[in-house]
């Protein structure tokens, strides 16, 4: 009698546990169809962040490095010195270069003074000249009146002539004195100009070299924290090598790679809920800022040519850009490269 009660009451629980199974899975399959009817979803995303290089602008071997991997540093702070001794040697040089070309430059303008002091005594000596021509033309016409009243003889006549010949001559060569003078004077001025555009070019030089050694000394370029870094001290780097990096960490963002056939949902302001793999408990708020106007298999290396010959139709995937709100309050737990799920709501 109690085994015939016992298995009535077995025929009794079997159904009711079958047909609570079915309800409890009933109402989460529809959950999760009314859920996937009204939501687009995606696990292709990431957490992102600005990441700036550090890059010395000269070469030279790293003399001290004043930070560690992941430390924070702040927008301007030094973070490394490289060796300034050689770049200070050549300074030196172009300093002494730049000293002796200042007394280049002083020998010329003397020079150049000089030569226009002669240039004002080849005109008095063209008003001398001048002066003893006009004395000998004087002469020489008193004797040829002298002469011809047999007052003088031939030979004086003569003499009187070569006089004034002489006086001519050499009232040329003052002129040519002068001409050459004149010409002297443009060359020592067009030597002057160019050792004031020498030392110029020196001056140049030395500005540049100053600016160099101040390169020696790198700083942060934006506040943030230190990647892994990639030289040690005594090392030799070559400019534009980097030395590590500085992930900001007060901006953050989200890049969800969305299918093509989801981004009708996504418009610009949208808001959008983000979950990272890291704090799965941890709900995130953020607004849809922008999409891309290229899918992310034009940015590959090689981009897909459809029109090669044979063609599998790929479902492309469109990059799009979320912010996220009140970034500050998940400073602690953002980390560039997390793995994000994003849901958004189709309509």
């Amino acid at each position: 009698m109690e085994q015939a009660t016992e298995q009535k009451k077995k025929s009794v629980v079997k159904p009711i546990i079958l047909a609570l199974v079915l309800v409890v899975g009933g109402y989460f399959g529809y959950k999760e169809i009314y859920f996937s009817l009204t939501h687009e979803t995606t696990d292709n995303a990431q957490v992102e962040t600005q990441i700036t290089p550090v890059l010395p602008r000269v070469s030279g071997y790293v003399k001290s490095i004043v930070v560690k991997d992941y430390d924070s540093v702040k927008a301007g702070q030094l973070v490394a010195e490289l060796d300034d001794a050689e770049l200070q040697a050549q300074l030196e040089e172009m300093q002494a270069d730049y000293a002796q070309a200042t007394v280049d430059i002083d020998n010329a303008k003397a020079s150049l003074n000089n030569a226009t002091v002669s240039l004002k005594v080849n005109n008095g000596n063209i008003d001398l000249s001048d002066v003893r021509r006009q004395k000998a033309l004087e002469d020489y016409n008193r004797d040829k009146n002298l002469y011809a009243a047999e007052a003088i003889t031939k030979k004086q006549l003569d003499d009187s002539k070569f006089a004034y010949e002489t006086a001519i001559k050499s009232l040329d060569n003052t002129h040519y004195d002068l001409s050459t003078a004149q010409s002297r004077i443009a060359v020592l001025e067009s030597a002057v100009k160019k050792s004031e555009a020498a030392m110029a070019v020196k001056q140049a030089r030395i500005n540049q070299q100053k600016l160099k050694l101040t390169y020696t000394k790198i700083y942060a370029p934006q506040a943030g924290k230190i990647g892994k870094k990639n030289v040690s001290e005594g090392q030799f780097v070559q400019a534009g090598t980097p030395l590590f990096s500085i992930v900001n960490d007060t901006t953050y963002w989200v890049v969800a790679n969305f299918k093509e056939n989801q981004i009708a949902a996504l418009v610009p302001g949208k808001e959008v809920e983000l979950k990272v793999d890291a704090y799965p408990d941890t709900k995130i708020i953020g607004t849809v800022a922008s999409l891309s106007d290229a899918t992310g298999a034009r940015f590959a290396l090689l981009p897909p040519d459809n029109s090669s010959g044979n063609f599998v139709k790929v479902t492309q995937r469109v990059p799009v850009k979320i912010w996220i709100k009140d970034v500050y309050k998940y400073r602690n737990i953002l980390r560039a490269g997390l793995s994000v799920e994003v849901e958004v709501i189709k309509n």
